[in-house]
Formats: C-alpha cells, sequence, structure tokens
C-alpha cells in the first residue's frame, strides 16, 4: 500500500488536502468520489511532501508582475475542466481555481475574470480582455460554450497544452547539453587568451626572438582582446542590436524565417516543429466547433515562422474560393508531401479534424527522431571544433617555444 497526496474540492467549492493510503490512483479517486469530492491533483506523499518543502526553501523575489507560464495554463485548464466536468457551476470553479493558483498574476486574472462572469459576460469575453489566454484559447472557449460542450472543449485544450508542454520540454531538454558546451568552449577560449597566453607573451618579449606566423597571430588577437575588450563588447552589441532591428523589420523576418527552413539538417526539424504545431492547432480548432476561416487566421497569428504564415494566407483564399487547403499548401511547397496527402483525404472523407491530429502525432514522432539524431552528430561536432581550437592555440605556443631553440645564439 502506497501513500497518495490529494488536493480536491468538496461541493461547496472548498479546497482540500490530506492523504490516502492505497495501492494505486484509480482507488484513489473512487475514495474520493465515495466522499463527494472532486480530485484535481494526486500524487505520491513522498512527492507532494518534497515539492512542498521546495516551494517553502526557495526565496521569493517579486520583480513587478509575473507572467503567467504556459505551465500555469496547463495545470489551470486542467483543474477547471475537472470542476466543470465535476458539474460545479462556473463561478464557484473561478473562484476555486483563484484559491488553488500559486502564480500571483494568474490569481488576479482568474479573480478580473470572474468578476466579468459574474457580471454577465460569458468566459471567453472575460478571458479575452487578459493576454494570458490565447486567441487560440479564447475562441475554442467561445466555441465550447455557443454548442453546449465547454466540458469537452476544456479537456481537448488540456490535451494540446500537454501534448505542447511535453515537445518543448523535449527540445529544451535535448539541447542542453550542446548549449553547455558552447559556453564551455568560449569559456576556455577566453581563459586561454586572457590568463595565459600573456605569459608566453612577456616571455617571447623578453627573449626578442622572432616567432611563427600562427604564434604571433594568435599572441596578437590575445593583446587585442586584454587592451580593446571594451570594442569587442560594443562591436558585439552594436551587431546584436543590428541583427534584431532587422529581424524585426517585415523583410528581415521573412528573410530571416526563410533562411531558417534552408539550414541543412536543422532546416527540416524546425519544419516539422511548426508543421505538426499548426497541424495539432488546426485540428483542434475544427474539432471544437471553430470554423475553417476563422481557425486559420488562428493559426496563421501564431505561426512561428513569416514563410509558413504567408503559406497559411494562400489557403484562406483558397478556402474563399471552395478549393480546400490541400491543393493551396501543395502549392505553397513549404508543407511535407506526406502531410498534404494525408489532409487531402481528411478533406475526402469528411474527417479533416482527424486527419490534422494524425499529421501532428506522426511529426511530432519525428521531431523527436531527428531531434536524437540531430543532437547525436552536434555534441561530437562541437567536442572536436573545441578540441581543434583549443588545440590550435596550445600547438601554436609550442611551436613558438620550439623555434626558441632552434635559432641561432647572438653573440661572437
Amino acid at each position: 500500500m502506497a501513500q497518495f497526496q490529494y488536493r480536491a474540492v468538496d461541493p461547496q467549492g472548498k479546497v482540500v488536502e490530506g492523504t490516502i493510503e492505497a495501492p494505486e490512483v484509480p482507488l484513489v479517486v473512487a475514495r474520493l468520489h465515495d466522499r463527494g469530492l472532486i480530485p484535481l491533483n494526486i500524487g505520491a506523499a513522498t512527492e507532494a511532501a518534497r515539492s512542498r518543502t521546495a516551494r517553502l526553501t526557495m526565496p521569493s523575489v517579486s520583480l513587478g508582475r509575473r507572467r503567467v507560464r504556459q505551465s500555469h495554463l496547463l495545470v489551470m485548464t486542467q483543474e477547471l475542466s475537472a470542476l466543470v466536468s465535476s458539474g460545479l457551476p462556473l463561478d464557484r470553479s473561478l473562484a476555486t481555481l483563484a484559491e488553488l493558483a500559486d502564480n500571483p498574476e494568474l490569481r488576479r486574472v482568474i479573480g478580473e475574470v470572474l468578476t466579468a462572469v459574474q457580471g454577465g459576460k460569458s468566459l471567453a469575453e472575460a478571458m479575452a480582455q487578459h493576454r494570458a489566454f490565447p486567441s487560440l484559447y479564447v475562441n475554442m472557449i467561445r466555441a465550447g460554450e455557443a454548442g453546449g460542450f465547454l466540458e469537452t472543449v476544456l479537456e481537448r485544450l488540456a490535451e494540446y497544452l500537454e501534448s505542447a508542454e511535453k515537445l518543448r520540454d523535449e527540445v529544451r531538454s535535448a539541447l542542453m547539453y550542446p548549449v553547455l558546451l558552447v559556453f564551455a568552449l568560449g569559456g576556455s577560449m577566453l581563459f586561454l587568451l586572457v590568463y595565459v597566453l600573456p605569459r608566453f607573451s612577456a616571455m617571447f618579449a623578453d627573449l626578442g626572438k622572432a616567432m611563427p606566423l600562427q604564434a604571433r597571430i594568435v599572441l596578437g588577437f590575445s593583446s587585442a582582446l586584454r587592451e580593446y575588450w571594451w570594442m569587442f563588447a560594443i562591436a558585439a552589441a552594436a551587431a546584436a542590436f543590428g541583427f534584431r532591428y532587422y529581424v524585426n523589420t517585415p523583410r528581415g523576418r521573412f528573410t530571416w524565417d526563410q533562411w531558417k527552413l534552408r539550414i541543412p539538417g536543422a532546416g527540416n526539424l524546425l519544419r516539422k516543429v511548426e508543421v505538426a504545431r499548426l497541424a495539432r492547432t488546426l485540428g483542434t480548432l475544427l474539432k471544437s466547433g471553430v470554423p475553417m476561416l476563422q481557425a486559420l487566421g488562428i493559426v496563421k497569428e501564431i505561426a512561428g515562422n513569416l514563410v509558413i504564415a504567408r503559406s497559411l494566407g494562400d489557403v484562406e483564399v483558397g478556402v474563399r474560393e471552395g478549393a480546400g487547403i490541400a491543393d493551396p499548401l501543395a502549392r505553397s511547397g513549404v508543407f511535407p508531401t506526406l502531410a498534404i496527402q494525408m489532409i487531402s483525404v481528411g478533406e475526402e472523407t469528411g474527417r479533416l479534424d482527424d486527419l490534422l491530429l494524425r499529421v501532428a502525432d506522426h511529426f511530432d514522432r519525428e521531431v523527436r527522431v531527428a531531434l536524437t539524431n540531430f543532437t547525436r552528430i552536434l555534441e561530437p561536432a562541437l567536442i572536436l571544433f573545441m578540441g581543434l581550437a583549443v588545440g590550435f592555440v596550445v600547438i601554436s605556443m609550442l611551436t613558438a617555444i620550439f623555434s626558441v631553440n632552434d635559432l641561432p645564439l647572438g653573440g661572437g
């Protein structure tokens, strides 16, 4: 028998916490239902205690208004879905959510949404007033309220946010080690150029001997870096500012997004990530009752790549003209052939929403495989580059030292 920590809500909307001894989670849920409680979170007692201790020991620093993260929105959606599905009125569910929210900004937003709902506004109208809820979220809630299936929409939203969060976490964890390698390379090179090489520079200056060209280049760069580091810093900052300014222009953003899709290896991976995300978004919207043109407008708005967003604009035109979405997507040349074929089958069979979600699942799997293969190649490549860079500096100094012994000594 294991100890489970639970967090639940009673019929009056009051949050209840405690522990239950049971062999598995379904039995915990059944016992809570027998008590008239609505389960929100169930976890192992040791994990819950560890999480609670971590929250107590972590320093809390308030720097103005905090942002509502995707993970906070996911937890809120899961809890709201559980409350509404259990028959709790919407206003009482929102009041309970405000009490449950750990994030102060999310608590404030939920409180304002509750006030607006009690004032006669719909849930979608109340949420549309806050940036914490993206247009995808608001439009799905609006469709659920209009069609009378808000519970189903909340479940789909929770599934959508959970899938997106899972893929995002996998991408971050896969790229963590390569990023650490890049920082290690930069730190090693700075240490050699700023602290180690000046000792060699002083030694060769005392000897007054001519050095090989590569040693003179390395020592010259080291000296310039130490004396004119502020110029390097200004140049780097100016380059970063100029690049950011250019990318923020429509032409620069389009050129940059176009170039990203053409990067060998990485471009194909980025394309699959974007296609999976857009297919899942469009499929979820259509399955939730959002009209096609409105759904396409939302998907185009959240597209992370301007090249793909413009191709979706052509799809909108095609839908208005009755051409469907598969043919305009095929003409754009942006979406993979497999995705277009599956979308075409979905249009022909009247199951476009289901096929779009299958497209998303397929490319999510391909992204995971491609990401694993990409990092397997990237990691040894970075290690090799690090070794070559550090080795070049070390060998340059060794050749300079050895060359000293080959030079004839002065004197009669």
